[in-house]
């Protein structure tokens, strides 16, 4: 069945401007950020949150994870190269060098979440949870957006199969099919937010709070772990290690996601939002004290 192995050879860049070049993995990004404010803002308007709490979760959003990506690539995959002489410090700076890393995202985000609900939440009726029950599920196809860009980039993929679907990358210089992982993680990220959209769309009044983010967190992570086993080192010094950088750092973010399942079948919160009713209070009736 070779006939079915896929010859990939696509140009990473859109399209060139000079020396500057618009690449697929840029455009698939920032969609990825726009679909995700019109997912939350569904959410909003059907919990009838404050919609004008959208703008700065966005852009609390973007800096995290550019910021947090960066950083974990960095410091979890070549500390001795970022931190090993100022070429390399400053290096860290210029994330359009390459080099962003899922994990160290998720960890910005989460601590940047922990800042937006402290800030917006008590007075229009969520928490640090419900923030995270309802983000996880647009992040789920973001995640989606990002594993495609990175197969258009030709980069992350896996050892050499014999399976029918096999990428020969060929801009990399390779001559056999590779497992495309990029795909095999793209897919399940997209088939988690579509299950994940169906359960609150269908179910949200019968579901606690903490059920969404566990349910992403274990099945993002848990995938994210086992997957590993059939892809290529991203660093030299993985070579050696029972288990690679990427699945040292997934296996907290799934035991993460069983503590919010716990959580959420413990306390038995509602999912939905509850927000503060606005209008005016009743006056109760007047009682007036009678004089003797």
């Amino acid at each position: 069945m070779e006939y079915l192995v896929v010859h990939w050879n696509v140009d990473p860049a859109i399209l060139h401007i000079g020396s500057l070049e618009l690449r697929w993995y840029s455009v698939l990004f920032v969609s990825g950020f726009i679909l995700g404010w019109y997912i939350m803002k569904s959410f909003f308007l059907r919990e009838k949150v404050n919609t004008n709490l959208l703008d700065p979760m966005l852009y609390m959003l973007l800096i995290c994870t550019i910021v947090g990506a960066r950083l974990g690539h960095c410091l979890f995959y070549q500390p001795d190269y970022y931190l090993g002489s100022w070429q390399g410090f400053w290096e860290i700076f210029m994330p359009w060098k390459g080099g962003l890393a899922s994990h160290g995202g998720t960890i910005a985000i989460l601590l940047g979440i922990w800042w937006y609900a402290s800030r917006y939440g008590k007075k229009n009726g969520f928490d640090y949870v419900w923030v995270l029950d309802h983000l996880v599920i647009p992040v789920a196809f973001a995640a989606f957006f990002i594993r495609t860009g990175n197969l258009f980039n030709s980069e992350i993929y896996g050892g050499p199969t014999d399976l029918p679907w096999g990428f020969v990358f060929e801009r990399n210089g390779e001559t056999v099919p590779c497992h495309p992982t990029q795909l095999y993680e793209g897919l399940t990220y997209l088939l988690l937010g579509v299950v994940l959209m169906l359960l609150y769309w269908k179910r949200l009044d019968k579901m606690y709070r903490g059920t969404f983010v566990g349910i992403f967190l274990v099945v993002c992570f848990g995938s994210r772990f086992l997957i590993e086993f059939i892809k290529n080192d991203q660093v030299a010094f993985e070579a050696d290690m029972a288990l690679n950088m990427g699945q040292l750092l997934s296996i907290p973010f799934v035991l993460l996601g069983v503590g919010f399942l716990v959580y959420a079948y413990t306390k038995k919160l509602p999912a939905r939002a509850c927000v503060p009713e606005s209008g005016p209070k009743k006056k109760g009736p007047t009682h007036f004290a009678h004089g003797i």
